[in-house]
């Protein structure tokens, strides 16, 4: 450690903190005075400007910690640098959010209350405005903890919450809040899964052959071409659905039809591409650099274009309350609000999403380019999958359970390995090979594919049936080197983050509306 340069170095980066938090401040500011110029018509213009306030803070939160799902995997691969990913994202999601936000949303996130038993328009704006301070200040926190969270269910923890405290236990549709605890297991075990699968045909079809690079022209055309499908569908399905309403199988066909121009556009660039690698895995990841960027881009579009409720769906709820006198089931949402939603994600991500994009892209477990494709493709499968079959999940629940798959599917393979090559090793020695034999063995074992693996491993068998392996041999067999590919502190504080985000938020925001409420009364 330099100690000439370590006070200078710590109050440079304090220092750079407090800028940010400053930054974020001033945009809090010019929002509120913003809906104080802009408040024409509403019966309450402070309540207004407070209300418009929380609702800056939320989207800057949610620019900070649930972004970083999208664009992570990329930056941990390298395919993107930390500046690239930011700007691309910032983009892209304040575009989703302008573009195919819709004009209107429902003033209760997932029906999770009912806002017929609430009453009066007072009551609903305090329990709106409740929620959305108690969802920014959870993200805030598991921000500054690195736990990515989700935020649909940190505004939904805080309309619960504030929604008991005005109306009671009744008026929580109970039912709801079951599918979202369903979907704590739902949606990192599917997003786990898929995830998985394609990591395993990438190395079935690609890496784990002797020749690379012929299998990669074969094979990654047809991985784009899936790619571009999959996620022509879950935008098309989720990210315009606001612009442009079609049915899954409408859907799926227009998607299909991109997807096979795509493939015959593609397959001549990455057959040229290919010609110049090496015969090398190192190499073959390269091949989906593209792919990662693009990947990461709709993402951020469709996450724009859906999660902005999260931050101005109560606002606008507030708006058409403080508009109208009343309480309604949707709220029409005026270009300001949508501005504040859009822009306050693109604020919020350049400041303070390197941290979680940090931990999602390179803290949970190493990621290069296949890797972080597979993530990205099981975020858009997955989604598509569970809408159509009434799922509850969550995006940022399903890319890090991508993470955790495909990191947990290596640590398998890798002990998998181990042990084969202790057997070959084992084995050689009962067969009486010396040690040129036996690392021969090996060798070709390592460069073998597939099925010549399973060839060497049937005849070093043969040639040792003599002499069988003993049972304390076998028992030394199976404890293999463990090498642990996946941080287990980084598990179990994203699960604990999970788990306790709607009760967490649903607390916070009755002791928020109790406050409010208190507030309005004196």
């Amino acid at each position: 450690m330099d100690l000439a340069n370590y006070g200078t170095t710590d109050k440079t980066t304090r220092g750079g903190e407090i800028v940010k938090v400053l930054i974020a401040l001033a945009f809090v500011v010019v929002v509120g005075f913003y809906a104080s110029i802009h408040g024409d018509g509403v019966s309450n213009v402070s309540i207004l400007v407070i209300a418009a306030a929380f609702g800056a803070y939320m989207a800057l939160n949610i620019g900070a910690n649930d972004v970083a799902n999208n664009v992570g995997p990329a930056v941990g691969s390298k395919a993107l640098s930390m500046t690239g990913a930011i700007l691309i994202a910032a983009v892209f999601e304040a575009g989703g959010a302008l573009i195919a936000g819709g004009s209107v949303v429902g003033t209760i996130k997932k029906g999770i209350i009912n806002p017929n038993a609430i009453g009066d328009a007072e009551t609903f704006i305090w329990v709106m405005m409740a929620a959305l301070l108690a969802g920014a200040l959870w993200l805030n926190l598991a921000t500054y903890l690195g736990a990515p969270v989700s935020t649909t269910h940190s505004i939904v923890g805080g309309v619960m919450g504030a929604g008991i405290a005005a109306g009671g236990w009744d008026i929580a549709n109970w039912d709801k809040v079951s599918a979202i605890v369903a979907s704590w297991v739902i949606s990192p075990v599917l997003g786990g899964l898929i995830a998985a699968l394609f990591l395993i045909y990438i190395k079935r079809s690609i890496t784990y052959k002797s020749d690379m690079i012929q299998a990669a022209k074969k094979v990654v055309p047809l991985l784009v071409a899936m790619m571009v499908w999959a996620f022509s569908t879950y935008l098309i399905l989720k990210g315009l659905k606001k612009l442009w309403k079609l049915d899954f199988v409408t859907a799926l066909l227009i998607g299909f039809a991109i997807a096979l121009t795509v493939y015959f556009l593609v397959r001549p660039l990455i057959d040229r591409a290919a010609q110049a690698l090496k015969n090398e895995k190192e190499a073959v990841n390269n091949l989906f650099t593209i792919p990662l960027i693009v990947s990461a881009a709709l993402l951020s579009f469709a996450h724009g274009a859906n999660d902005v409720a999260n931050a101005i769906g109560p606002l606008a709820a507030i708006n058409d309350a403080l508009l109208h006198g009343g309480v309604s089931s949707k709220a029409s949402i005026p270009l300001w609000v949508m501005l504040v939603g859009g822009i306050g994600i693109a604020v919020g991500l350049a400041l303070f999403g390197p941290k979680l994009i940090r931990t999602v892209g390179s803290e949970i477990t190493e990621l290069d380019k296949t890797r972080a494709f597979c993530v990205a493709m099981a975020a858009a499968i997955t989604v598509i999958i569970a809408s159509q079959l009434g799922l509850p999940v969550s995006s940022t629940h399903i890319a890090v359970g991508g993470i955790f798959g495909v990191g947990f599917l290596r640590e398998y393979l890798k002990q998998s390995y181990e042990k084969k090559l202790k057997k070959i090793i084992k084995h050689s020695e009962r067969a009486g090979f010396n040690l040129d034999e036996t690392q021969a063995f090996v060798d070709r074992f390592k460069k073998a594919d597939v099925e010549e693996k399973r060839a060497i491993l049937r005849e070093i068998k043969e040639l040792s049936a003599a002499a069988p392996i003993s049972k304390e041999e076998r028992k030394s067999l199976k404890k293999a080197t463990k090498q642990e590919l996946v941080k287990r502190s980084a598990l179990l504080k994203i699960a604990a983050a999970w788990v306790i985000t709607v009760p967490a938020s649903a607390i916070l925001a009755s002791m928020i509306f109790y406050m409010l409420l208190g507030f309005s009364v004196a």
